[in-house]
């Protein structure tokens, strides 16, 4: 659940504030007078956008029929369908599509795959993956959302999406291993219990780093017991929630499925 980074916002400002300047014809960005009183919106022409280097047609297609709007805040529907990360409250966001797309192309998962979502959040990335993989389960640390998540997911239809409310640094071993596993916050190392919950062969999708700061993207493969972590892109998440301070020594009396 990644941060709006300040270019980002700068942006999507000057689209707004320019919306109907010639400049912005061909970007991208249809943009209209909002019916609410929010002045203008502007959203993308194509769903999901062309991304030049997101070319794994799956993946366009899961985005295509995940309802983004039904995952943010009633408030914030009108920017569903902006190419930017939302607010879903207790500090949390619901990920810019780019990056749920990046993510989950990184993946490369089979229809027979099961996957462990680490940071549930609003359930859009889980209900992304849902569409791709047999079973998807996915860990809350905030139980809130973690409850609306289920709730969501269910009413959409989601049956293969399991939830946990619990401490994601810890993963969900009841149901190792997992032929991938990805993590929608950020800690500052990759957490041991999760590289031994990864199935041999499985990837890992993982932004590494300190809080509020830079971070790096990383792909984790596991073959024969090792791990190969190759770094992607300059990412900036909302800090890994873990009341754990060591994440060796699991203690799974704080979880709790709903």
């Amino acid at each position: 659940m990644d941060y709006v980074s300040f270019e980002i916002m700068r942006r999507l400002e000057i689209k707004r504030a320019f919306a109907f300047d010639p400049h912005f014809e061909g970007q991208g960005f249809e943009c209209i007078v909002g019916l609410t009183g929010s002045g203008v919106i502007c959203f993308m022409e194509h769903w999901p956008p062309l991304w030049p280097d997101i070319t794994d047609a799956r993946v366009l297609d899961a985005i295509a029929r995940v309802p983004r709007a039904e995952f943010v805040p009633e408030e914030f529907r009108e920017q569903a369908l902006l190419d930017q990360p939302l607010p879903i409250g207790y500090g949390q966001t619901i990920s810019q599509p780019y990056v749920v797309a990046l993510m989950t192309q990184l993946l490369a998962l089979k229809p027979e795959d099961r996957v462990l979502e680490i940071g549930t959040g609003s359930g859009y990335q889980a209900a992304v993956l849902a569409e791709l993989a047999r079973e998807v389960y996915s860990v809350e640390m905030i139980k809130p959302l973690a409850e609306a998540a289920q709730e969501r997911l269910q009413r959409l239809g989601y049956t293969n999406v399991h939830i946990l409310h619990g401490d994601g640094a810890l993963g969900w071993p009841e149901h190792a291993p997992y032929d991938a596993i990805i993590v929608t916050a950020a800690p500052t190392q990759i957490p041991p219990p999760l590289i031994a919950q990864l199935a041999e062969g499985g990837r890992m999708v993982i932004p590494v780093g300190p809080e509020y700061s830079e971070q790096t993207l990383q792909l984790v493969v596991k073959r024969r017991g090792h791990v190969r972590i190759q770094s992607i892109a300059p990412v900036r998440f909302v800090p890994l929630v873990s009341p754990i301070p060591d994440i060796s020594e699991p203690d799974l009396s704080k979880s709790k499925e709903v």
